[in-house]
């Protein structure tokens, strides 16, 4: 089970790792940080480490039979079952004749072209493709036969596309069957931007949407017979002409392989891993602290509610809101300043545009000294060209370079070149700090937010173009430590503030992580989700396993950050206003919800795109969404005590505060599987609702607990 195979990268000599080893019949594994594929029990899954908005890579599984395994490499890893995703065209696809074609432009590998204004030729090796440039009228683009679906990183879309093809206003339609000659169950990962639908055999699967610029994945499980044909249908509004869309299947595990349990790493020197063993799943965890790590107890004030928005524009507008909520006497402990408030053309200045923030000294202590209230700031580790601080650490060599030589322009303005600087490099850490020292912290700043931190140099690139974009770093290959960027950048701000201030606690809030963070004070969120029904469910397995991965502190963006266009562009301005009702009805229902589930996790906090986030903006004070929030808030506040103490014994006890039940329970082989619960702390049983216009659910209780309703008693 053990294999090294010799590997060049940057010119350095390497080895690609594998370890292999066999569970027991009734073993379940947990933790590996936090992904978005709804898995609770990774037992004959799939998980790779790959840093990216929304997936945090942690190599560290812990067992139902009280042990772990910390994956001890930083490159790009698989864990779990190891063979490669396939695409489609390994199974068996076939057409039946249909439409009239309107266009040619097959596969230039696949036969069976068809000519303007014949019909479809049915075929054996692909599906048929039908473009439309209207999604909402009948007429067709093109026909063509199509084997893949192979858009999942940026630059893709351009390749697969046809020429001509609106994808900001046109849709694809996916037809045909498949088949294989494996019996069982064969899993189907789709990664999408976009809206997508999928039926199999005349079923519709799932019907999900994604910001177009911000893909996300979905799981299906299809049990499919020997030689059998199965219907499917895939439909996809891009809504834009650069989106994403990627559709892989694995096939059943070979029975001489359903017990295997692995890690595969790209880069490093040595098979590498350390073996934990505990009486509970706790001590495991404490293993697991003890070599990675104690994690630190964060400041009371973090425990209480944070509000944020993407983004505040102005002092006035940050300043207005916090005055609201005193007003309102709705309880904050913590207002979050987002990117964007420097000049449009000084990103990596961390100075603040004096126009729309012309006394951030003054800010910041009239919410410190008026309203009680934190602040927290975002800080990426990115630089425009050209800029004065992009200049003093090119000199030094502090800065990753290729971005910068492919001209590589981002999303704001006119579009501006930049670069991230290399936080493997102990001088380029003390120089950033430096930075946001003397321009920012000295200004009373409380908290920081360390955005893009996965390096997200540039969003949506593939594992290969990363380490292109991160060549050189500091102490070797991009390939050997690509996964630890967020981990370095944590520690320079860390270190470098209890270096400036050892006497206050240091707090970070950070889109990445890795095995270790926690011992830079170093919270996670779970990134750019969208405001969905789905994506509420999905961030239940997510911070589940999260927090089983050793670190504690976890949050998400309460009510989604990336928001449908029926709400972001039409709220306010429905043709009717039955029409507008539903809208802000849908809307009030979703985030009401989210804000109970969000009550209950270590760190609560609201974040999103229009539309605003404050309470008040969702809905009016005498409308039941606005009391449930309101009644969450206080509710959290009532329990601080409790969750204060659960922040104590994180350190003291190197406990986990938000815990997969079976944590408490492993005995009871009903709950393995079970991924909308959880407990928050050894007394609080909790399950979200997250399905719309849902008044009851299931709940499984483990006996002989003596539970009892919060509400009722």
């Amino acid at each position: 089970g053990r294999h090294f195979t010799p590997a060049i990268h940057e010119g350095k000599s390497f080895f690609g790792l594998e370890q292999q080893f066999r569970l027991e019949k009734d073993d379940a594994i947990y933790g590996f940080g936090q992904h978005q594929d709804g898995v609770l029990n990774y037992r004959g899954e799939q998980v790779n480490f790959f840093q990216n908005n929304t997936e945090v890579a942690v190599p560290f599984m812990v067992s139902v039979k009280n042990y772990g395994v910390l994956w001890d490499n930083y490159s790009l890893t698989r864990a779990g079952d190891l063979r490669d995703y396939k695409q489609l065209s390994a199974l068996q696809l076939t057409t039946a004749t249909g439409r009239s074609s309107s266009n040619s432009n097959s596969d230039q590998s696949q036969p069976g072209q068809s000519q303007p204004g014949q019909t479809d030729p049915a075929g054996t090796g692909w599906l048929n493709a039908t473009y439309y440039n209207d999604k909402d009228k009948p007429e067709v683009f093109l026909t063509r036969a199509e084997s893949a679906i192979n858009m999942e990183w940026l630059g893709d879309y351009q390749k697969q596309m046809p020429a001509g093809f609106n994808g900001s206003k046109g849709k694809v339609v996916w037809e045909g069957s498949i088949a294989n000659d494996l019996n069982g169950a064969h899993k189907f990962r789709f990664v999408f931007g976009g809206y997508l639908k999928v039926w199999v055999d005349g079923k519709l699967q799932f019907d999900r949407w994604r910001e177009s610029w911000n893909p996300a994945p979905s799981l299906i499980s299809i049990d499919m017979k020997k030689g059998e044909k199965v219907p499917v249908k895939i439909e996809w509004i891009p809504e834009g002409n650069e989106s994403y869309l990627s559709v892989k299947w694995l096939d059943p595990v070979p029975a001489e392989a359903k017990d295997l349990f692995g890690f595969s790493s790209e880069a490093g020197q040595q098979v590498d891993y350390y073996f934990i063993h505990g009486k509970s799943m706790d001590e495991v965890i404490s293993g697991y602290r003890t070599l990675t790590g104690k994690a630190h107890i964060m400041p009371k004030w973090s425990m209480g509610f944070w509000q944020s928005r993407e983004r505040y524009k102005t002092q006035q507008e940050l300043m207005d809101v916090v005055k609201e909520f005193r007003e309102r006497k709705i309880p904050l402990d913590n207002i979050v300043l987002d990117w964007s408030y420097w000049k449009e053309n000084a990103w990596g200045s961390q100075e603040f545009d004096e126009e729309r923030f012309p006394s951030p000294d003054a800010m910041i202590d009239s919410l410190h000294d008026l309203y009680n209230t934190k602040i927290m700031i975002s800080v990426w580790p990115k630089f425009y060209e050209g800029i004065k601080t992009y200049n003093q650490f090119d000199q030094k060599g502090w800065l990753y370079k290729r971005n910068i030589a492919d001209r590589q322009r981002d999303w704001i303005g006119k579009g501006y070149t930049s670069t991230f600087y290399d936080a493997f490099n102990d001088s380029a850490r003390k120089g950033f700090w430096n930075l946001i020292h003397d321009k920012i912290y000295t200004k009373g700043i409380d908290a920081w937010w360390m955005d893009a931190s996965e390096p997200d140099i540039l969003s949506n690139v593939d594992p290969q173009k990363r380490k292109l974009q991160m060549a050189g770093v500091a102490n070797g290959a991009a390939a050997e430590f690509i996964n630890a960027y967020p981990l370095q950048n944590a520690k320079g701000i860390y270190e470098g503030q209890r270096s400036a201030d050892p006497n206050r606690r240091v707090f970070l809030l950070t889109r990445s992580g890795f095995a270790g963070s926690q011992r830079y004070a170093a919270a996670i969120w779970s990134g750019d989700i969208g405001a969905t029904w789905h994506d509420l469910k999905m961030q239940i397995p997510a911070g589940i396993n999260f927090s089983m991965s050793g670190i504690p502190y976890w949050t998400m963006d309460i009510g989604g950050f990336v928001v449908e266009r029926k709400y972001k562009e039409q709220f306010g301005k429905a043709q009717n206003a039955s029409a507008q009702n539903e809208l802000e009805e849908e809307w009030r229902e979703l985030n009401t919800r989210w804000f109970q589930f969000g009550a209950f996790v270590p760190l609560f906090r609201s974040h999103g795109q229009f539309p605003f986030r404050e309470i008040y903006n969702i809905a009016p004070e005498d409308h039941a969404a606005y009391k449930s929030m309101l009644y969450y808030n206080k509710l959290r506040y009532r329990l601080l005590p409790y969750i204060y103490s659960l922040a104590g014994k994180t350190y003291h006890e190197d406990y986990t505060m938000m815990r997969g039940l079976v944590m408490d329970f492993p005995k009871d082989t009903a709950v393995q599987n079970i991924n909308d619960q959880y407990m928050f702390g050894p007394s609080l049983m909790i399950n979200p609702v997250y399905l719309p216009k849902q008044t009851e659910r299931e709940v499984y209780l483990p006996g002989a607990q003596g539970w009892y309703d919060l509400y009722s008693g």
